[in-house]
């Protein structure tokens, strides 16, 4: 006898609001998915056109609180790029470090719940205070610890001296042997290992037809890794590190996100050993001509992408970005399908879900 189950809207295990109408067969397994969402949608592609390119920097940091650094760098991208804009070294580097030091605050936290959702405290705990060294540096260089406000138009609102930068390495020689310790952990810990690995499992081929992104990607072996395949600002000196996983299941989406917090600590320590003198930003301010063009950056959770176009004057005229969650959506319903019902939490975070993004 097949099951009707309904999860959500409103559920204590799911981070936002989302609706699961499953039918599953008498043993819990999942036959049928139905996933419905826009209950919180802010309508921000309409408002976007209502404000000037200035305080579109505000509201594009906005859409989202973990990746909120990648939407005003990728908005800042298309800008520059319609008004013919060259951003100083200084001010390139400085964006990277910031989103490198955001990747790996915005990674820590899905693994954190992740452990949570096992009920797996003593780890999950280990893995929050780890992160919590990353958010102290955020706050202290930033003034944030989650919307940051590192870019403006042209550049940085911010610049490094001698002390923030012998904080940022202090904080990375911290972190780094936590985070060598913790991916032993999560690669190993037995209660991890039966509750994630063949759960979720996302096969090569529907990765590939469903076109996912980020770490769902690189988990079921396949790399779209923007900063790799399509180098943007600093990335095509800096030869980002892609880690690929063949599993396609919960464990291999972890490691690969493992892989990207090691690689963005490699990256940060690279570039602030090597940061450029000179300006932030271009003081004048530039004219934005009419035009349009697209940008692609890699967020946490994969590729942002973001379609601007002007006509001249201080607003847009359009602006339209596609988030990661909305790519990786579809790819739910294979994961779901034939899985237990008990593992529907698991496998929703294991995309790392952010609703807002996608209903903006």
């Amino acid at each position: 006898m097949k099951e009707k189950i309904t999860i959500g809207p409103f559920h204590p295990e799911l981070e936002e609001s989302v609706y699961f109408k499953l039918t599953a067969d008498e043993n819990r397994i999942i036959t049928n998915v139905e996933i419905i969402n826009g209950f919180i949608h802010r309508g921000m592609e309409s408002l976007i056109t209502e404000k000037n390119f200035m305080q579109n920097l505000i509201l594009t940091e906005r859409v989202c609180s973990l990746c909120s650094n990648n939407h005003t760098f990728a908005y800042a991208l298309a800008v520059e790029k319609i008004s013919g804009v060259k951003v100083p070294p200084r001010a390139e580097a400085l964006r990277v470090i910031a989103d490198e030091i955001k990747r790996v605050a915005s990674d820590l936290f899905n693994l954190a719940m992740l452990s949570h959702l096992l009920h797996h405290h003593e780890l999950m705990k280990e893995t929050m205070n780890t992160r919590e060294h990353m958010q102290d540096l955020k706050e202290i260089i930033w003034g944030n610890r989650m919307d940051m406000s590192a870019n403006q138009l042209t550049g940085t609102k911010y610049d490094l001296n001698d002390k923030k930068i012998k904080l940022i390495l202090e904080t990375l020689s911290l972190v780094e042997p936590k985070v060598k310790s913790l991916q032993e952990k999560y690669e190993n810990d037995p209660i991890v290992r039966e509750n994630t690995i063949n759960v979720g499992v996302l096969p090569y081929e529907d990765a590939l037809r469903l076109g996912v992104t980020g770490p769902v990607a690189r988990g079921s072996g396949i790399n779209n890794d923007v900063r790799s395949i399509a180098p943007y600002s600093m990335y095509k000196e800096l030869k980002p590190k892609v880690t690929l996983r063949e599993g396609g299941d919960i464990h291999s989406r972890a490691m690969a996100r493992f892989g990207d917090i090691t690689d963005a600590i490699r990256m940060i320590k690279e570039v602030v050993h090597n940061l450029p003198s000179g300006d932030t930003y271009v003081e004048k301010r530039p004219h934005i001509p009419a035009g349009e063009t697209v940008v692609r950056v890699e967020a946490p959770r994969g590729e942002l992408f973001y379609y601007l176009k002007t006509d001249g004057s201080q607003k847009p005229v359009r602006m339209k970005w596609k988030v990661p969650t909305f790519t990786n959506w579809e790819a739910l319903r294979i994961m779901l399908l034939g899985d237990k019902v008990d593992n529907v939490t698991l496998i929703l975070n294991s995309i790392d879900p952010c609703i807002s993004c996608t209903e903006r």
